[in-house]
């Protein structure tokens, strides 16, 4: 069915993960299981279907090198679990504009702007032949990001927003898309089992069961740079939003509560540890309480979800879909355009590869 060819924004933590998942399961077979993927096959489309075609960063030490090897460059500190081979894909500089907090231009190595001058991200867009651009750029990047999506509409690309910007769920983007006839999907990539769905899980089981929900929150701390890129609150306003309304869109009235990044600890490194916290009340007025733990190595929990999302929306582009792809996106995003069960979500995808779903 041929190559997907994939452009990516931003050599970070999860690029890292998403590039080396793509070379370790590479070699599997339609019959073997992977963990974190709906399917090996997905509706003719296999892991080693996809291929990077362009990237793009402002780090002076991974500009220029080979997208193989940026992913190893400094601050990344994702785990090694791959050796990519060289692609030929060169990290070219991108425009800075907010994607850099103050804060975070020494830890990001930011070029110099007198020295180093960004590419016309859309005319390389163009000239590598895209599918697709991965959107994977700090929070808080409000500019960047439709940056990237304005980039993306000029040259026909499709785009992937895996961070808490709204670009597929707000409307007058959504409409953009869908006049320029490309397919969008997002907004804020969830992990294979992260701290939201975690917490999507244990309220949906309570509501299911009949228990008030009285209150609650999720408390998480990281040692990448994304935690540090966070310890600026202006940088998470979209978050919070993001994550909070992914839980409390299963409650069917207001609830207290508190969702989102609350500390950095550097030598956690790209381990991310969560703390959950529901109170309510059931039968006879009578309290529970439910307390969880999770420990996980933050970003490759998020790139086989990726992965399903990459060729989801190749099938869209091989049918001609536009606009935001409702069905992946309830699945596999934190604030897509419509929020559904994740059960349903899963069921809706289904019906997308078999063709019984438009997006």
């Amino acid at each position: 069915m041929g190559k997907i060819r994939v452009a990516i924004a931003g050599v970070g933590n999860c690029a890292s993960a998403l590039v080396q998942g793509v070379e370790y399961y590479r070699n599997v077979s339609d019959d073997e299981f992977v963990p974190g993927l709906m399917h090996v096959n997905f509706g003719g489309y296999r892991i080693s279907d996809i291929e990077f075609v362009a990237a793009f960063d402002v780090n002076r030490l991974k500009i220029g090198k080979d997208l193989s090897e940026a992913i190893f460059t400094e601050p990344n500190c994702c785990a090694r679990f791959a050796n990519p081979p060289k692609c030929g894909v060169e990290v070219k500089p991108a425009p800075i504009l907010d994607g850099v907090a103050p804060h975070m231009r020494e830890a990001f190595k930011v070029y110099d702007e007198s020295e180093v001058k960004p590419v016309d991200v859309a005319e390389e867009l163009k000239a590598a032949k895209a599918d697709m651009l991965i959107n994977f750029v700090p929070v808080g990047s409000y500019e960047a990001t439709r940056y990237y999506a304005k980039c993306c509409l000029e040259a026909g690309v499709a785009f992937v927003n895996c961070i808490p910007e709204f670009i597929a769920s707000d409307p007058e983007w959504a409409r953009k898309f869908e006049e320029k006839g490309i397919p969008v999907a997002g907004d804020d990539i969830k992990s294979q089992v992260g701290a939201t769905i975690l917490h999507r899980a244990i309220v949906n089981l309570l509501v299911d069961r009949g228990v008030k929900v009285e209150e609650t929150y999720q408390l998480n701390i990281g040692g990448n740079t994304d935690f540090l890129n966070m310890t600026v609150e202006e940088r998470l306003k979209t978050k919070r939003v993001s994550k909070t309304t992914a839980v409390t869109s299963l409650i069917p009235y207001e609830v207290p509560t508190r969702i989102g990044p609350s500390d950095y600890v550097p030598f956690l490194e790209d381990k991310k540890i969560c703390y959950i916290y529901v109170r309510g009340t059931k039968f006879g007025g009578q309290p529970i309480i439910v307390e969880a733990k999770l420990t996980v190595e933050d970003s490759p929990n998020s790139a086989g979800v990726v992965i399903d999302v990459i060729r989801a929306v190749k099938i869209a582009l091989d049918r001609g879909a536009a606009g935001p792809l409702v069905s992946i996106s309830a699945y596999a995003f934190k604030h897509p355009p419509v929020k559904v069960p994740d059960s349903i979500a899963r069921q809706w995808v289904e019906e997308f590869i078999q063709g019984k779903r438009e997006r």
